[in-house]
């Protein structure tokens, strides 16, 4: 398995669990961008978790990286990744508020509906940080994902592949067209 992350941190992480569960011989982790990953293999599965693409907030960085994720796949291969699109109703009862979401880490939601960008908060442990996450309707990633090369296998409602039935979370899987 290649992990690409752009902290060397979080590859470090990484790296330390993998020991700690036996796996590191499996792992290649090296530091790179979603949109030029230092990748030159070409393997059958891409994926991008814990909603990484809402890190990027307009279209042609979108384009950029999901052309990116689909020149690293062999023919037939699949891009599988998660998003966001929040409700209205979650909108309300969060935003502005620090939620305990785990023991001892806070988080904090700014919500801009209108810019569709939330600037999210975390603390705990005497850290605290704060992120950006820009997101879209379903609807338009089913078109970028089109316009990048991709076609979309399913859509599902969370990587137990519920139906997605309109709620919040949706984990997209695409194949490299021709």
């Amino acid at each position: 398995m290649i992990g690409v992350d752009s902290s060397e941190g979080m590859l470090e992480v990484c790296r330390r669990r993998a020991e700690h569960a036996g796996v590191s011989e499996l792992l290649d982790l090296r530091v790179g961008d979603l949109a030029d990953p230092p990748v030159p293999e070409r393997v059958t599965l891409v994926t991008s978790p814990f909603r990484t693409l809402l890190h990027l907030k307009s279209d042609p960085a979108r384009l950029t990286s999901l052309r990116a994720a689909r020149e690293l796949l062999l023919p037939g291969g699949r891009f599988v990744f998660d998003v966001f699109a929040p409700g209205e109703e979650d909108m309300r009862e969060t935003d502005g508020r620090w939620l305990e979401r785990e023991p001892g880490i806070w988080e904090r939601a700014d919500w801009d509906s209108e810019a569709h960008v939330l600037t999210l908060s975390v603390r705990g442990s005497g850290v605290e940080t704060t992120m950006e996450l820009a997101w879209l309707q379903p609807e338009r990633w089913r078109e970028l994902l089109e316009e990048a090369g991709f076609n979309v296998v399913a859509s599902y409602g969370w990587f137990d592949r519920r139906p997605y039935t309109g709620g919040e979370d949706i984990v997209w899987v695409a194949e490299r067209g021709a």
